[in-house]
């Protein structure tokens, strides 16, 4: 069976784009599988590692180009798993932050080495990575723009 891919060079360009992430991600996923947490997960607990201290939703939204409310399930699921803890600056404060509970330290130390990447990754060399980071860097800083809600017609 032939798979179907997009000929025409900017669809062909996001395909190969798009499946790449995919196998990433479930690499990834597989990876972090034995410490039942999902690559998004991981990654937030790389943010709230990596900043120490309270963290708020907005300020994770802002690292992480996720809305609020998807986050909001996103840690309240780490919460019911013993990864993360609500703080609050007084018991009946409005503003909320999160910080890592001991389980979620534990939890980034064992998995903050993506191997599985590493290893597919491997296949470029450095100055191929360069260019790689260069041209979906501007990929990236051009699809910033569509961020908002209503794309531009």
């Amino acid at each position: 069976m032939e798979r179907i891919v997009p000929h025409e060079r900017n669809e062909h360009s996001r395909y190969m784009i798009v499946r790449a992430g995919f196998f990433l991600i479930r690499a990834r996923r597989l990876e972090l599988t034995r410490y039942h947490i999902s690559p998004h997960q991981a990654y937030l607990l790389s943010i709230l590692y990596t900043l120490g201290r309270g963290t708020t939703l907005k300020e994770l939204s802002w690292q992480t180009d996720r809305k609020i409310n998807t986050l909001s399930v996103n840690m309240t699921k780490m919460e019911r798993l013993g990864l993360v803890k609500k703080v609050r600056p007084t018991p009946n404060s409005i503003h909320l932050s999160y910080e890592l509970e001991e389980k979620g330290i534990e939890t980034h130390l064992k998995c903050q080495k993506p191997k599985a990447i590493k290893e597919i990754m491997s296949v470029l060399s450095e100055e191929e990575n360069q260019q790689l980071k260069l041209i979906l860097g501007k990929i990236v800083n051009k699809a910033e723009k569509y961020k908002l809600e209503k794309v531009p017609k």
